[in-house]
């Protein structure tokens, strides 16, 4: 039995490395992923900018428009000053004047307010431009780093495998078949350790009694609370020591 259990001990190890090579990859896809995502959200801004300046450009030519309608309309209004033959006629004209340059004035102040927003805009897309280019540049060394790693990690997954596959062909029938129940039902962990009475998986005491049939090593037991199957190591054989 002892044999027996030792194998069921190895395939769990191999179990838990052949899990790791699987959240190890998925780690560095997802730091790639995410590397791809921040250069994306890089690029959005950047067409943002651009747009926003596009805009600015767009309100530019209007307040310009509006400051020339403003000047041939203070010019039109003064020729008009020298044909009117009332008071009245002259007051209005005079308003007009006043207002047009008061317009003119405010669209000089708009078009310099207008001309600064759209040099930030372009200054920020100009910015992120760069920094996204660094930003790929990063993430095609990155890529290749990563390529090179998983490749290294699945060639060792399948020599992990074929060693795991070997090594269940040799555990008894009925023994792999609740092996394999419980890697499935325990999230990947069948076999776990007992150490001063307590499950190593689910973290429960077991019975004194169970404990000191578990350290004989004579039969196979499982944890009363989640079925995982129990192995015993004295603290001596941790640590190398007969």
């Amino acid at each position: 039995m002892k044999e027996e259990i030792s194998k069921l001990i190895a395939l769990q190890k191999l179990n838990t490395e052949m899990s790791g090579f699987d959240q190890n990859i998925g780690e560095k896809q997802q730091e790639l992923a995410d590397r791809e995502q921040s250069i994306q959200d890089k690029e959005s801004a950047i067409s943002q900018c651009r747009d926003r300046a596009e805009e600015l450009e767009q309100r530019q030519r209007d307040i310009k428009a509006a400051h020339e309608d403003a000047g041939t309309r203070i010019k039109e209004r003064q020729s008009k000053m020298m044909q009117v033959q009332t008071s009245r006629e002259h007051q209005a004209l005079l308003k007009e004047i006043e207002d047009a340059k008061k317009l003119i004035k405010d669209t000089e102040e708009q078009l310099l307010e207008v001309m600064e927003q759209a040099e930030q805009a372009e200054a920020e897309a100009v910015e992120l431009e760069n920094v996204c280019r660094g930003e790929k540049e990063l993430l095609a060394e990155e890529t290749k780093k990563v390529e090179a790693a998983v490749k290294k990690l699945n060639t060792r997954r399948k020599t992990v495998f074929n060693k795991h596959n070997k090594l269940a062909k040799d555990v008894q029938g009925s023994m792999i078949k609740r092996y394999d129940k419980l890697l499935k039902k325990r999230n990947g962990l069948a076999v776990v350790q007992v150490i001063d009475g307590v499950c190593q998986g689910c973290f429960m005491a077991i019975p004194p009694q169970q404990f000191n049939e578990i350290r004989k090593g004579d039969q196979m037991h499982s944890c009363p609370t989640c079925q995982r199957i129990f192995y015993y190591e004295a603290p001596d054989e941790k640590d190398g020591k007969k």
